[in-house]
């Protein structure tokens, strides 16, 4: 099983910490963490929530989180993504894994 995670890229300007607060507010998304000075919010596994890769394909794990902070960056991560799939998308990632155990 893998992890893996990446930015959101938004395409409504709106989409910021105040809409996340209200998001999880409104649906019972528990929040690993909420600093409202800091505009900064990080959520635990959001049920319902699919991630699909650029060709639409839903890459399915055990749980997720979203994380991130006004004026910066807001994250997905995706953590137990099932073998075969994890390497059938992720090669990259795999093979950089592997080769770190090898000896020189």
């Amino acid at each position: 099983m893998g992890v893996v995670f990446g930015l959101i890229n938004f395409t409504d300007n709106n989409l910021d910490y105040k809409f996340f607060n209200k998001y999880c507010f409104e649906n019972n998304i528990e929040l690993a963490y909420d600093y409202p000075e800091d505009k900064l919010i990080a959520t635990r596994t959001i049920a319902g929530l699919k991630i699909t890769n650029e060709n639409g394909i839903e890459v399915k794990g055990l749980g997720n989180q979203i994380s991130g902070m006004d004026g910066d960056e807001f994250e997905v991560i995706l953590e137990g993504v099932p073998y075969p799939f994890f390497e059938e998308e992720f090669p990259h990632h795999v093979k950089a894994y592997n080769e770190q155990f090898k000896e020189s």
